[in-house]
């Protein structure tokens, strides 16, 4: 209701304003001073509501700046004045709220792409639930056209679904058994059966609604420093308005000095563009988690990557299987899936994966698991202490070495595969050798960052030496740093930070999360990425591509942009009306008439960051080749 009565009191401001004018063409000089008394008081109200609530709390506000200079004008009888300002600065807020409103769509959009039911299969029966009263193990059917309410594994079916409220991609995705679907996604065609993993609060769809508000209320360290200068701005303009009446005068003039110092477009013209920025973003798959980080990401200079599920597709496959010590290939596989099966990593879902594939039983329950973060996993199978990950860390555990094993995994390591070794009782019994596919997109995404004016693209990782500048050399990776544990990551990133440069880590795993919390920036691939990485991340790339990572360094460098021009504009407009009313050729009417269409003029440009926009191509302004990154 709020809405239709501000636009109410606008229109009838507006017509009593219309209507003094034509009082004034038939010489009704008292009709035409009511009616613009009146319209004054209906338009200047609410402004003076808010300029005695600001000073409740000790604020100096805008609002009180036009306050005064209402009641001035009227005491000096100029009603016209007292009117034509009430009435500018309510059009003005009421343009500047609808086109705020607009900014925000992508979060409006968002909220409304909420599901609001789901249909359950529950003793046989099916039945139709809210979306908040789905609980987790529940069986959700989705035929042709419904919205998917929960995050979970497709049981049964299979079906094309539109992922565009979390990805930004337009293009239906297929699904089938073992895959993973998430809330807020449209089934298009086809049936499937979900076994609901996260369901209400806890699903994708609703983190990313909370990640979008709480990013849109945060602020830059440019809007920060606006905001600590209007509050000291605002009392700095009265105690110049009364300067200038002392020394003029002339009362009128040291209102209209007063009115047209207000700084409304200086004030707006930080957040409209942040909020504009982070809503392109939240529509397009990725979600920044505020201003700060938008700011930040425009100036990274250094880059650094994981490798697995992060260059790589993250979706890993097992191509060979060696055996030592009178072990069966089917045995190791069993022994590994066993316990890898209660790991996240990747690498580990390959080896689960190839023995369902070989359709190799399941062993026993795993107990007492344990995940050794960068070096592998363990855990008691049958009674048997099995170990499964890096050569490293099974030197440093005491198994024996096998001089034939630790050849042939060089030979695959060579090839560009990732070796991974199993043993039982401190007893090498095989290894394991994996191939992740690198994104297609890689090689492109990371010359058009050095387009873009990036000075140097890393990648740090766990993985050994042969199979990461395997990958590194196929995508244009400058420096390598391998066989990393999560703390040599963080390690090398702020060695970096010393050296001086703004640093951005991009991950998906739990690994990473250290190097991604101690980066500049820290960034989470949301389509592969853990839960850890994710809410570590200052912002998530929530589709699988790299190619977003080039467009949401190019929306930071649009937004930054487009804020600067704002301020840029706000201040000069400021200051040449400032000048005018001294010199006398700009009156209270007119000044005002300018403010209010410089504070519309902000907001339009910052509309401008709304659009999707392209990739731009060669930077002919691109930073010249700096010195070589040194390591820790």
């Amino acid at each position: 209701m709020a809405k239709p009565r501000k636009a109410a009191a606008l229109l009838a401001s507006g017509l009593l304003l219309a209507l003094a004018g034509g009082f004034h063409l038939l010489g009704w000089e008292v009709a035409q001073n009511g009616a613009l008394l009146l319209a004054s008081a209906i338009s200047g109200w609410t402004i003076a509501v808010k300029a005695v609530e600001s000073l409740r709390m000790s604020a100096f506000s805008i609002e009180l700046l036009v306050t005064i200079a209402m009641i001035g004008a009227v005491i000096l009888g100029e009603y016209v004045e007292a009117a034509a300002v009430a009435f500018l600065f309510r059009l003005g807020a009421y343009l500047e709220a609808i086109t705020l409103g607009k900014t925000r769509s992508a979060l409006k959009a968002l909220v409304d792409l909420a599901p609001a039911e789901a249909i359950v299969l529950r003793d046989g029966t099916q039945v139709k639930l809210l979306a908040s009263e789905v609980v987790r193990g529940d069986r959700v059917l989705l035929p042709s056209g419904s919205k998917i309410a929960v995050d979970g594994q497709v049981a049964s079916g299979q079906a094309l679904v539109n992922e565009a409220a979390i990805t930004g991609e337009p293009v239906p995705v297929a699904k089938q058994v073992h895959d993973r679907v998430f809330s807020g996604t449209t089934v298009d065609t086809g049936y499937l059966e979900v076994i609901a993993e996260q369901v209400g609060e806890d699903t994708t769809f609703a983190k990313i609604i909370e990640l979008v508000e709480e990013a849109q209320e945060s602020k830059a360290k440019t809007q920060k420093f606006l905001d600590k200068f209007a509050s000291y701005y605002t009392p700095g303009m009265l105690a110049l308005a009364v300067l200038v009446y002392f020394i003029s005068r002339n009362p009128e003039l040291a209102l209209t000095f007063l009115v047209i110092a207000c700084p409304g477009a200086l004030v707006i013209s930080a957040p409209v563009s942040m909020v504009a920025g982070l809503g392109n973003g939240a529509a397009n798959g990725l979600l920044v988690k505020g201003g700060e980080v938008l700011e930040n990401l425009a100036k990274a200079e250094v880059i650094v990557f994981d490798k697995t599920g992060t260059l790589t597709e993250g979706r890993p496959g097992v191509v060979a299987v060696h055996t030592y010590g009178g072990t069966q290939e089917r045995e190791l596989l069993m022994l590994a899936a066993a316990v890898e099966s209660a790991s996240e990593h990747p690498l580990g879902q390959a080896i689960v994966n190839a023995a369902k594939e070989r359709e190799v039983e399941p062993a026993e329950r795993p107990e007492r698991v344990e995940v050794h973060k960068g070096s592998g996993i363990s855990g008691t199978v049958g009674g048997k202490a099995v170990l499964v990950g890096k050569r490293e860390w099974m030197d440093h555990l005491g198994v024996a070495k096998n001089k034939e094993a630790w050849t042939e995994a060089e030979r695959q390591e060579k090839q560009g595969y990732t070796v991974v070794f199993v043993a039982t009782d401190e007893k090498l019994i095989g290894m394991v050798a994996i191939t992740d596919p690198v994104r297609p997109e890689a090689k492109e995404a990371i010359r058009e960052l050095k387009r873009q004016g990036v000075k140097r693209v890393l990648m740090l990782t766990g993985d050994n030496r042969h199979a990461a500048q395997h990958v590194a050399d196929r995508v244009g990776i400058d420096q390598v740093y391998a066989g990393l544990l999560p703390a040599d990551k963080v390690a090398h990133i702020q060695e970096w930070k010393r050296q001086g440069y703004r640093v951005a880590m991009l991950g998906d795993g739990i690994n990473d999360a250290p190097a991604i919390a101690a980066a500049d920036i820290g960034m989470a691939m949301g389509g592969t990425g853990t839960d850890v990485a994710i809410e570590t991340a200052d912002a998530v790339i929530m589709t699988d591509r790299l190619d977003k990572l080039v467009y949401a360094r190019q929306l930071a460098k649009r937004t930054v942009r487009n804020m600067k021009q704002n301020v840029s504009f706000a201040v000069a407009v400021v200051v040449l009306l400032l000048a005018g009313v001294l010199t006398e050729h700009i009156y209270l009417a007119s000044g005002m008439f300018i403010h209010e269409f410089s504070v519309l003029l902000v907001i339009l440009n910052a509309l401008r960051l709304t659009r999707r926009g392209r990739s731009s191509g060669r930077n002919k302004g691109r930073d010249a080749e700096p010195k070589a990154i040194t390591g820790v």
